[in-house]
This record gives structure tokens, C-alpha cells and sequence, in this order.
């Protein structure tokens, strides 16, 4: 979410989690278009009727006002970074740094084909799970933390969210580049 532009008017309803790009988990970001207000199924739970949100300020419950907080900071932090899309700018640049490194490389490969790779995570792997381990490791000793791959799938995940600057995308890179030529 926030992490390039579009074009809301599009979609008749976005539900986002705020947690890493907005804000700390907990926090929800739900856009209804205003004509599909008021006609929820007599069955539809009362936190899922948004007329009543609506019609509340989107206070019907006690709000996560710590969440909210920390949300309109970040807000804040996107609009005096130039908006959205100059985010989009940095978040391009940063996952190009960081798969043209993969595309490249003898030892690491990206487990995303290029037409579907995210902007935010961009997992890989080396082929061998004792490498992977290897490199976790080392990388963590080394300061790059939270790099093991989501325990479903394995291998290693780089998450480059908007608050990861380039020079952080760039120093992973070099520490893969020498790791690659370490352990070949």
C-alpha cells in the first residue's frame, strides 16, 4: 500500500493492513466508493457495514488511536517525501538494484518471474538450504536482519518497504556480492 500509485477511483472498495508501508499492525485502511454504502446484506457483520463507519466518523468502535497516530505520521512522511509518486520513484530504483543483482548473479536467483516480482518483497534463494542457512547467518551477523524467507516457502525474502533507503538495497547488495565471491 502506498508503494506506487493508483488509480483509486477504479476499485469500489480497497482494504489494506497498514503494517509496514502505513504503520504498525492493527491499523486498517478501507476506501468505499460512497454509492455502494447502505446496501450491506441483512447478514453482513456490524464491523463490515460501512455505512455505519460512515455515519460514526469512522469511530463506531474505540480506535487503535496509537496506530492511527503513528499512521499520520507516515502520512505526513510520504507528502514532505513528494507523495506517492516520487515513492514510486525510490521503491523502482531500489528493487532494480536489488534484481538486476539477482538476474545477474551465479549464486542467487529471484523465485519471482519478472512480470510478477514485487516492489516490497523480493524473495531468493541460492539452490542449496545449508547456503541459505549460510548466508542468513552471516548476514544477520553482519547486520541484515529478518532476511530468512517466510517459513512456508523458505529461502531468503529482502522486504524493501518505503522507510528502507536505497543506500540500504546497496549495502545488502555488496554484502551479497561478497558473500557470492566467498563461497563459491
Amino acid at each position: 500500500m502506498l508503494s506506487q500509485e493508483i488509480d483509486v477511483s477504479k476499485f469500489g472498495l480497497l482494504f489494506a493492513g497498514a503494517q509496514k508501508n502505513l504503520g504498525p499492525a492493527g491499523v486498517t485502511l478501507v476506501i468505499v466508493r460512497e454509492d455502494l454504502l447502505g446496501d450491506a446484506m441483512d447478514i453482513t457483520p456490524t464491523m463490515l457495514n460501512y455505512q455505519i463507519h460512515a455515519d460514526n466518523g469512522s469511530m463506531y468502535n474505540t480506535p487503535p488511536t496509537y496506530g492511527i497516530y503513528v499512521l499520520g505520521l507516515v502520512l505526513q512522511w510520504i507528502k514532505d517525501m513528494g507523495g506517492v509518486k516520487e515513492l514510486q520513484k525510490v521503491n523502482e530504483e531500489k528493487a532494480k538494484i536489488l534484481y538486476d543483482y539477482l538476474d545477474s548473479s551465479e549464486m542467487f536467483k529471484g523465485t519471482v518471474v519478472p512480470e510478477d516480482r514485487s516492489l516490497m518483497n523480493a524473495p531468493f534463494v541460492t539452490g542449496s538450504e545449508e547456503l541459505d542457512a549460510k548466508f542468513v547467518a552471516e548476514a544477520k551477523a553482519a547486520g541484515f536482519v529478518n532476511l530468512k524467507g517466510h517459513r512456508t516457502v523458505g529461502g531468503m525474502r529482502a522486504s524493501i518497504y518505503n522507510a528502507m533507503p536505497v543506500e540500504g538495497v546497496k549495502a545488502l547488495v555488496e554484502f551479497m556480492k561478497k558473500f557470492e565471491a566467498e563461497n563459491k
